[in-house]
């Protein structure tokens, strides 16, 4: 599968891919930029899940802070 489709795939369902938030920051296939814009579209798919979702978020921004010191 093409990374563009598969990128696609993961944002029309995160959840059918990842267990869970800490999943896409593992993945590799990815851009920060990327992971940011699955991880808010799981957010939007799935409100309950919001918190643990803004966790990955924020752990997100801080590696590119760090990347940027």
């Amino acid at each position: 599968m093409a990374k563009k489709k598969l990128f696609e795939d993961i944002l029309r369902d995160p959840a059918r891919f990842y267990r869970v938030p800490g999943d896409v920051l593992r993945d590799r296939r990815f851009s920060d930029e990327e992971r940011v814009a699955i991880l808010k579209a799981w957010r939007d798919a799935e409100p309950p899940r919001a918190a643990e979702i803004d966790l990955a978020l924020a752990e997100l921004g801080s590696r590119g802070e760090h990347a940027a010191e």
